[in-house]
């Protein structure tokens, strides 16, 4: 039952910290702020975790992964009442800036110790179920926090959302030994050496920046589907259920990650991942109807998530035992580097030229992003086992 539970706390953190996105969107908003603001807002979520996600992975190579996911769940939740207990702009940059950090402090040792659950046989299933998890629990978070905002109010909802961060808690309240060293033999040895040389490793590399090009796309639907759909007059509600559309998609597509797996190999999957982005942001600006944006949503969703659990799976197989944690950390640090960038330029480009150069322009990225995988290629892995 180990790896259900844990699945079930990532679960309940994930639709915590996946709602606060929109409802922070949404409240900078209605407090009037620019979309430059707003982007800056939305980047604070990835400043300390691009910056301390290595040294955070190397800490949770070492201590209790128990101690890692309670203080990541703690700082989640103090994080979330931020807003209400002090309203303003000020009080959203600082909760975006803890959530982004608590968020790694959660999911690093959660991510690093998944993969040892039941032996390597079980690791594609493993990561297979977390990230089906995740994309239920993004499905859930913005629906959840834009009905909340409709019909709660825009403070309110950040109380429904610390209910789910704080979940977690009780788990490990009811079950002390959920999370012992149960990953590998990389829990008890100290990590060793410097994060250049794990950069250094080719296949590592190539599967860090695949996971960083196909992700950029999914930060930027995620920022600027609330002020694209503002724009047009759509509804707290429609709004977060097109962003809940799109994690729908990824959880149907994680699903059947084993059957494409059989049929592709993990570029061919990457790279389909990138150009399907690509031709999903060039539709998005054609539409304002929210079913339509929905169903372009839906074919986003298909393309981004293929590429997290085989990403996932890819560094728990090539990184050494020892600095699972760290890999990861350093996945994030590239990842998050992304979710701090890709706010800031495209609402800079968003206010100075509009809507429809924001996606067109990020498409033309992830097409350049596809090609060069193509051309490069990336590393080669086991089948992965259904």
């Amino acid at each position: 039952m180990t790896i259900y539970l844990v699945v079930l706390m990532a679960f309940l953190s994930q639709a915590g910290f996946g709602g606060s996105r929109v409802a922070v969107s949404l409240h900078a908003l209605q407090l009037s702020a620019n979309q430059l603001a707003i982007g800056v807002v939305i980047a604070l979520y990835a400043l300390c975790p691009m910056l301390l996600a290595i040294v955070i992975g190397r800490f949770a190579d070492r201590a209790a992964p128990r101690t890692m996911v309670l203080l990541g769940s703690v700082l989640l939740t103090a994080a979330l009442l931020l807003p209400p207990l002090f309203p303003g702009i000020a009080s959203l940059c600082v909760a975006a800036f803890v959530l982004g950090f608590a968020h790694q402090v959660f999911s690093l040792p959660l991510e690093a110790l998944v993969g040892g659950i039941g032996g390597p046989e079980k690791r594609a299933r493993n990561y297979a179920l977390i990230t089906m998890a995740w994309s239920a629990a993004n499905f859930l978070g913005p629906i959840m926090a834009g009905f909340s905002i409709d019909h709660i109010g825009q403070l309110q909802v950040y109380l429904v959302l610390a209910v789910f961060t704080l979940a977690p808690i009780l788990i490990l309240a009811f079950k002390p030994g959920l999370l012992p060293r149960v990953a590998a033999t990389h829990a008890a040895t100290d990590a060793r050496g410097s994060v250049l040389d794990l950069w250094r490793m080719p296949s590592l590399r190539m599967t860090i920046i695949a996971a960083g090009i196909v992700g950029s796309a999914q930060d930027l639907f995620q920022f600027y589907m609330p002020i694209y759909g503002h724009s047009i007059a759509l509804s707290a509600s429609a709004i977060g259920t097109i962003l809940g559309v799109s994690s729908l998609a990824a959880f149907v597509i994680r699903a059947i990650i084993p059957v494409l797996a059989k049929r592709m190999t993990e570029a061919q999957i990457l790279t389909s991942a990138i150009f399907n982005a690509a031709f999903a942001f060039i539709l998005i600006p054609l539409f304002v109807n929210a079913y339509a944006l929905a169903a372009i949503a839906f074919l986003l969703g298909l393309g981004v998530g293929c590429a997290q659990p085989m990403t996932m799976s890819l560094l728990y197989a090539l990184a050494p035992p020892n600095r699972l944690a760290e890999a990861f950390g350093l996945h994030k640090t590239v990842r998050n580097a992304t979710h701090l960038v890709v706010p800031i330029i495209f609402g800079s480009v968003g206010a100075a030229f509009g809507f429809g150069t924001v996606f067109l322009s990020n498409s033309a990225l992830l097409a350049a992003g596809g090609l060069l995988l193509r051309k490069v290629g990336m590393p080669r892995a086991r089948p992965i086992s259904p």
